[in-house]
């Protein structure tokens, strides 16, 4: 399935394609985006600089970002380039193709989703894959209308025979073209992409779908809505930095106290920072958030914050992460943060200096 609307790509449009064979006048590949139709970089376009071995260049089963030079729309002949492509090219041809695929996904589950209905409007149930007996017995028939003479009757098998083998696969594509031509191209013209008016839609979907030129029908829409919600709701993540933080003057405690206090205050509704202490003097600062980047931009500046007042205080703070950064924190990280935490405590907790020694 193609993911855009016109047939064939234009004439210096990027585009994402997968290298099938590697040959003497160059690479032929299938553009990905354009329902794998064929293309070829010729041999001069895969490299500005001298071409020692095609190889390093260029592998079998590989995507690459390339852009097209010409389109013959009747042989179907494209000739791209890969020479051509600049970096910035590459970021911008990768983030289409990462959106267009998100969309087709969406698109492709929903038409799975949506029921078959006959000519007399009711709804038709699945196909069953059909079991070895009956392609067994489906081809004795046409064998046997074959050798019978009968044209018609092995035609009529073979048809058949050909419709089970589709089975539903087919009408799932059909389904799929036609939720592109209704829902897909009509919100990309509109939106750009459909992958923005679908990111909309998780706030707005009155407005993004009111706007398609036909109204789609409401149990499809159920199920389109609940499909980008599913896929496309931002998951909320946990980040955190690791903190030294000390003070020796008569402040002390209260001073780490209130320099923890000072970054908590840079928290904000979407983006709620806590500090925990793991063991004098290693403090953590965790929070919970789905904007990944502004995430890390709040607790930086809470570090900023912590740092600020324990130094005004006559104190220190170290960042104890090798990129002196907050970072995004594995399954895994937490287990061992609360691990760390435990064992922490019950050293804490042991307090064999006030024991009474044992009678001898």
């Amino acid at each position: 399935m193609r993911y855009y609307e016109q047939k064939y790509p234009e004439v210096d449009e990027l585009v994402m394609v997968q290298v099938r064979q590697i040959a003497e006048m160059g690479a032929y590949v299938k553009l990905l985006e354009y329902d794998n139709t064929e293309g070829m970089i010729l041999l001069s376009e895969l490299s500005r600089r001298r071409i020692r071995s095609v190889q390093k260049l260029i592998r079998v089963g590989r995507n690459e970002v390339v852009v097209v030079l010409r389109v013959d729309k009747e042989k179907g002949y494209i000739d791209l380039s890969k020479r051509r492509v600049s970096p910035e090219d590459i970021v911008k041809c990768e983030e289409r193709y990462m959106k267009s695929k998100a969309v087709a996904s969406i698109l492709r589950h929903v038409a799975s989703k949506i029921p078959t209905v006959g000519a007399d409007g009711q709804a038709v149930p699945s196909a069953e894959p059909q079991d070895k007996e009956s392609k067994r017995a489906a081809r004795k028939a046409r064998q046997a209308a074959q050798e019978d003479g009968d044209a018609a009757a092995a035609a009529a098998a073979a048809s058949a025979a050909d419709a089970d083998a589709a089975g539903p696969n087919a009408n799932e594509e059909e389904k799929l073209e036609q939720l592109y031509e209704s829902v897909g191209w009509p919100l990309g013209r509109k939106y750009g992409h459909p992958y923005d008016a679908f990111k909309l839609a998780l706030t707005e979907p009155d407005a993004v779908f009111s706007s398609l030129p036909s109204p789609i029908d409401p149990s499809t829409l159920s199920i389109l809505t609940a499909t980008i919600a599913r896929r496309l709701t931002p998951q909320p993540i946990k980040l955190r930095a690791d903190i030294e933080l000390t003070c020796y003057t008569p402040a002390g405690i209260d001073a780490i106290k209130r320099a923890l206090r000072a970054g908590e205050k840079q928290s904000t509704d979407a983006v709620p920072i806590k500090a925990k202490l793991v063991a004098p003097p290693l403090y953590v600062l965790s929070t919970n958030a789905t904007d990944k980047f502004g995430a890390v931009e709040r607790l930086e500046k809470a570090i900023e914050s912590i740092q600020n007042t324990i130094e005004k205080e006559g104190g220190n703070l170290i960042l104890k992460m090798k990129a002196r950064s907050p970072k995004a924190v594995s399954e895994t990280e937490e287990q061992d943060l609360a691990q760390l935490m435990l064992k922490a405590g019950q050293e804490n907790a042991e307090v064999s200096g006030d024991e009474d020694e044992e009678e001898a």
